[in-house]
């Protein structure tokens, strides 16, 4: 078991190991002093890891309501959120209760969200059971819901009191949630870590398995070291979004439904790393290497799309201010920037 420590605006642990979830309210219990807590959850992981977590948290003496959303992006939406909140009402939840969220980042957004904005904040703690929740939206405290013009364009920063990651939880999954994962875990390597990208080269989708808890470790201690230097999103921790702007345009090009995150992220750092050696912004033969690793991890994938009819989509993302965006790009493996380009030079660049 290893536990990492985030520093930013409220201090709280990462506890990554084997059997947590069965074990959280001992865990809970020592960061919040509510009475009742609610957890939020989709339907797919309801089912498999509610009643024992419930059990926990009710054994150590918190009163447990569950609710569950259907599962899926479609679901990171203004109608489940009101849903939340009708739900916390209806059963007299206060600003000194707390809310849990059971599953993968669409469940965290939501509970995230919820809690920073019900009764204008109740404690919050995350209890991811996803690799790309484990390794990626679980720590550091951004949450939001989607809309018909882009995704996670409304939301809150809210940091966790405790983030708790069974990796035993990783092994109920279906392949292709692994997979997903994997699209945040070689980014972290690309942008930050040419030791963690190297780990990643030297295994594939099967073996991964053999270093998988250090794997999620190093992510996290990376995302850590950079939202403590930049908590609210104003310089370095734009680097996180490596891929992401155009990931988010495909994820919209395909409704949310065609092509999961991970995949579009994975699409997304190809596609501006492509277009950044072509313009001899990065070093030689890194578009290879990086789509090299990308296969090992079934993330070579193809999309209808075409890069440059992505750019409407992608001048609405986060990361636009003003008449300029900032586009991530890695110059190798271990070393990004944000490139501030006005929306003209935006726009050339995806041609």
């Amino acid at each position: 078991m290893q536990t990492i420590t985030v520093n930013a605006s409220e201090k709280y642990d990462v506890i990554i190991g084997e059997g947590l979830l069965k074990n959280c309210g001992e865990y809970v219990k020592k960061v919040t002093k509510a009475e009742k807590i609610a957890l939020i959850s989709d339907d797919n992981v309801s089912g498999i890891y509610s009643e024992s977590v419930k059990n926990s948290l009710s054994e150590a003496g918190f009163d447990v309501s569950v609710f569950t959303f259907p599962h899926g992006e479609a679901s990171k939406c203004s109608d489940t959120l009101n849903k939340i909140y009708s739900f916390l009402a209806a059963n007299h939840f206060t600003r000194t209760d707390c809310i849990a969220a059971l599953g993968g980042g669409v469940a965290g957004d939501m509970a995230g969200y919820a809690s920073a904005t019900y009764l204008r904040g109740m404690d919050f703690v995350q209890l991811p059971t996803s690799l790309l929740a484990q390794v990626d939206s679980s720590v550091g405290g951004k949450t939001a819901i989607d809309i018909p013009e882009g995704k996670n364009l409304v939301g809150a920063f809210k940091q966790p009191k405790l983030v708790l990651c069974d990796t035993n939880a990783l092994k109920t999954l279906p392949r292709g949630f692994l997979v997903d994962g994997m699209g945040e875990v070689v980014k972290y390597g690309m942008i930050k870590s040419a030791s963690l990208f190297d780990i990643l080269a030297a295994h594939d989708i099967d073996s991964i398995w053999e270093v998988m808890e250090n794997t999620i470790a190093q992510c996290v201690s990376i995302k850590r070291d950079v939202v403590e230097a930049d908590e609210f999103d104003k310089g370095e921790r734009m680097l996180l979004n490596f891929g992401h702007t155009l990931g988010h345009s495909i994820e919209q090009y395909y409704h949310y439904t065609g092509i999961s995150h991970g995949r579009a992220v994975a699409k997304g750092m190809e596609m501006v790393t492509r277009l950044a050696e072509s313009r001899k912004m990065c070093r030689s033969g890194l578009t290879d290497e990086l789509m090299a690793v990308l296969k090992k991890y079934c993330l070579d994938i193809t999309v209808e799309s075409k890069t440059y009819e992505l750019g409407g989509a992608c001048l609405n993302d986060k990361k636009r201010a003003g008449s300029s965006i900032s586009v991530i790009i890695c110059s190798d493996i271990g070393v990004s920037s944000a490139v501030k380009m006005s929306v003209e030079d935006f726009e050339d660049f995806l041609k």
